[in-house]
């Protein structure tokens, strides 16, 4: 893949018929995006018309949570389908291991042409920040990335590498400039099926200014902007400025990638191929904007963890809302069924396709499970209604991946607490809900990583006037008359005539 339109096949080529053909499949991942920028999330901000629209005429799922907050190890799951323990990238600056299936590469052996545009973030340490060798590239046969791609571009000068190794520069701003090439990418191969998964870089800061940079003009249009409750509640403590000072330039940073999401999907329609399009919309983890931590995320609260997600096209386009908590790591299963094909041996993501226009999957679980890594060994479950977290007390969070024992850290009631502001872990009141989850989460841990470690209860603390219901157990609900009936009970029933 060039930078700029890659040379037409031969005619003799495989082509992919508008009638009866496998789907093409473009997969959208943007950095380090909150659930909550999007409209359909409840942002009043505005930067999210497209995405909306995709949720809308598609599948929206409302509770999406990623394996792991932080670039590599949620990127590793996109790709294989397997935890960041399984497939080997539990931290940042690791490899993804060659002998491991991907997404690309079974895609590849169904005869689809792949191509991969942005940040990958999965060569190693070892290597260069830009240019990735092949035997690292999980698959894609077409290439124009960098595995760091915050460190070989800025917001209007972006360099990625191309098949060969070769420095390319995509002029524009940077997002417009991947869009450019994915545009142009589904226009050489529109009339065969193709993966194409496009990585953009924003709405993730620049790491040598810290900065979040909106096009020109961008982020002028959402200072003061609201505030999600979590932010208005701790940003004002954050180091180096929070969301007080970066979170304009991170809301036009998404409103221009918005954008340009419609341009892609224009071209679509132009093509015709829009209807046989699957289109997938996510990002590999949140940010909490230094509020819970010294950094963005390597955090299990909804700001770090959950994320936006939707799909359209064949097997999605009128799916509905999935209210049940899932998680990215579901998407490389989940986009291979829609495409009719196999999904490799050790994957241990779960398709979606059987939750879309209201159907259940009743072998799924009820919760979302979370690895957390680099700063600590954390792990955490996800339901509907809770939040259960536990760390490894001493452990060496950058080199071990794992831990034989857990304390319990914290608890979260989601229906009453959505912005997770009133830590729970320990009171007495809520002991029994932290015995399930803890079970719960044991049940993860076994399935997942093999292992049966040791979770510590939490310290207990005296719960006053706390419970985890809101309705006292001792009230009585049933039978109890209606107010607007008078006190005389009612007698038995006429018989039937």
């Amino acid at each position: 893949m060039s930078g700029h339109g890659d040379t037409p096949a031969p005619a003799g080529d495989a082509r992919a018929s508008s009638a009866g053909a496998p789907p093409q499949v473009i997969v959208i991942l943007t950095d380090q995006q909150r659930w909550d920028t999007a409209g359909v999330h409840g942002n009043r901000a505005g930067v999210t018309p497209e995405f909306d629209r995709i949720a809308r005429e598609g599948t929206l799922f409302e509770q999406a949570i990623t394996p792991n907050p932080v670039c590599a190890p949620a990127r590793s799951a996109l790709q294989t389908g397997r935890f960041p323990t399984a497939s080997g990238v539990f931290r940042n600056g690791l490899p993804l291991p060659g002998d491991l299936p991907t997404l690309a590469g079974a895609f590849a052996g169904a005869g689809y042409t792949t191509g991969y545009i942005g940040k990958w973030h999965l060569a190693g340490e070892d290597g260069p920040d830009g240019p990735v060798p092949p035997g690292r590239r999980g698959g894609y046969e077409k290439w124009l990335a960098s595995d760091r791609l915050e460190f070989t571009s800025d917001a209007y000068r972006t360099v990625v590498y191309d098949e060969d190794g070769e420095p390319v520069r995509l002029p524009g701003y940077r997002s417009d400039a991947l869009i450019d090439a994915a545009i142009r990418f589904v226009a050489d191969h529109h009339d065969r099926p193709y993966l194409l998964f496009l990585s953009l870089l924003e709405p993730h800061h620049q790491n040598p200014t810290d900065d979040y940079p909106a096009p020109v003009g961008y982020r002028e249009r959402y200072e003061g902007a609201w505030l999600p409750p979590d932010l208005a509640a701790l940003a004002p403590g954050a180091p180096q400025g929070g969301a007080h000072r970066h979170l304009a330039g991170y809301l036009g940073q998404i409103k221009r990638v918005d954008e340009g999401v419609g341009r892609l999907r224009d071209a679509l329609r132009s093509l015709g191929t829009e209807e046989r399009t699957v289109l997938a919309w996510t990002a590999d983890h949140g940010s909490h904007f230094r509020t819970r931590n010294s950094e963005y995320k390597r955090s299990a609260h909804e700001s770090s963890v959950r994320v936006p997600l939707a799909l359209t096209g064949p097997g999605f386009t009128g799916g509905g809302l999935v209210r049940r908590p899932v998680g990215t790591v579901d998407l490389m299963p989940t986009l291979l069924e829609a495409a009719g094909i196999a999904v490799p041996d050790g994957v241990q993501g779960r398709s979606l396709l059987p939750l879309t226009g209201g159907g259940d999957d009743p072998g799924r679980a009820g919760s979302a499970f979370v690895q957390i890594s680099e700063d600590r060994v954390g792990r955490a479950v996800r339901t509907s209604r809770w939040k259960y977290v536990v760390d490894a007390p001493g452990a060496d969070a950058w080199n071990e991946p794992d831990a034989e024992h857990y304390t319990e850290t914290e608890l979260y009631d989601l229906a009453a607490d959505p912005y997770e502001l009133d830590n729970l872990a320990g009171l007495t009141s809520h002991r029994t809900v932290a015995d399930g989850l803890r079970t719960e989460l044991l049940e993860w841990l076994e399935s997942v990583e093999g292992v049966k470690p040791v979770i510590e209860p939490a310290a207990p603390r005296p719960a006053g006037q706390r419970r985890a219901e809101p309705f006292p157990a001792e009230m009585p609900w049933e039978g109890v008359r209606f107010g607007h009936r008078s006190g005389v009970r009612p007698g038995p029933p006429a018989p039937n005539l």
